[in-house]
């Protein structure tokens, strides 16, 4: 097992990554201090619930499962999670599990983060973008019919335990949706471990474990070292979005449940790359290096075919929009992006035209 630090001061936290972890008493004893809920979903429950009781001893627990899916995080699952958080008499010094993947993750934080003004939450990631991206950072949500994750709030966890193991059960079609969120952190942030990524995409889409645990460890050293400089998104996190922009609006278009989130973003990302060239930003060759390496990872490079008006209307309730103007993450090379306020409106419609083309 490798642990690293989110450094926030006193409300820092370990990221442990390791093999066979999630069932470790000793890595969840340190927060228990009175009862304890588990948030999991119908697909994660058979697999992993049972290891993540008995890794809680004698504790008093109550357990919650949802359906599995984008679709189950609004305010029914919400309600149910509180229903049982009540029913059991969870109190101030309980904590909560969340046991799955970002839908999970986002559902059981938001819920820690309001039930009697906030509780402590323990981030248990079963997926790979929750592993390398959502359990990492504090930023808890659930979706609304008219934008992603437009309602949340940030609450960090206790601690983060992404067991590797439970990538062995991952379908294919999921696994590829985290390497979306890999592959953004070397566009974004490290032209190194893009050049990585090139050299062994191959490795990670047959699931060897070595290459899997170096992502892993890669994706949230980055992501670590962002938050601890600005945890609450006012200046340089906003680059962790780099494609999201465009992705979101596909998976609100769309209905929160055909595309999966890390396809949405690799279709976002190209054409945050296309931005990005038609900004004299980026290098051609660079944005068709981008693409070439989503669609080795077996991602959408195409978005779907949406009315130029409702991608106009979807953007402009993007969270990094400010004082009325829709911002951008682009990129000024590989490995720098920035967000960008002045984008010519001109150039987002072309990017837009060509999306599905």
């Amino acid at each position: 097992m490798e642990s690293l630090s989110v450094a926030l001061g006193s409300r820092s936290y370990p990221i442990h990554i390791g093999a066979g972890i999630l069932g470790r008493a000793d890595l969840y004893a340190p927060y228990l201090a009175g009862s304890a809920a588990i948030v999991t979903n119908s697909v994660v429950a058979p697999l992993y619930l049972e290891r993540a009781r008995k890794a809680l001893g004698a504790a008093r627990v109550c357990e919650v499962v949802v359906d599995d899916g984008e679709q189950a995080k609004g305010w029914s699952a919400l309600d149910r999670i509180f229903d049982a958080f009540l029913g059991a008499r969870l109190g101030r010094d309980g904590l909560v599990i969340a046991l799955g993947g970002g839908v999970v993750g986002d559902l059981a934080g938001f819920a820690a983060a309001t039930y009697q003004r906030g509780v402590s939450f323990i981030q248990v990631p079963t997926t790979l973008l929750a592993q390398v991206d959502s359990s990492v950072g504090g930023k808890t949500a659930i979706n609304h019919a008219r934008g992603k994750n437009m309602i949340g709030a940030f609450h960090q966890p206790c601690a983060v335990i992404a067991d590797l193991e439970t990538l062995d059960t991952l379908p294919d079609r999921e696994l590829r949706a985290g390497l979306a969120e890999v592959i953004k952190h070397g566009v974004a942030l490290d032209a190194a471990f893009l050049d990585w990524l090139e050299r062994d995409m191959d490795r990670l889409v047959a699931r060897d474990r070595e290459a899997l645990a170096y992502a892993v460890r890669r994706s949230c050293e980055l992501k670590a070292a962002i938050v601890a400089e600005d945890e609450r998104e006012t200046g340089v996190r906003a680059v962790l979005n780099f494609g999201h922009t465009f992705g979101h609006a596909i998976e609100t278009a769309t209905g929160f449940g055909p595309w999966l989130h890390g396809e949405a973003v690799a279709a976002g990302m190209v054409m945050a790359a296309g931005l990005s060239t038609r900004a004299g930003l980026l290098a051609p060759a660079d944005a068709a290096r981008i693409e070439a390496l989503i669609r080795r990872a077996g991602l959408p490079t195409r978005a779907p075919s949406l009315a130029p008006e409702l991608w106009r209307s979807l953007i402009a309730v993007d969270k990094k929009s400010a004082s009325g103007r829709v911002r951008f993450v682009l990129l000024h090379g590989l490995g720098r992006a920035k967000l960008e306020s002045a984008v010519d409106g001109r150039l987002v419609d072309e990017t837009i035209a060509a999306a599905a083309q």
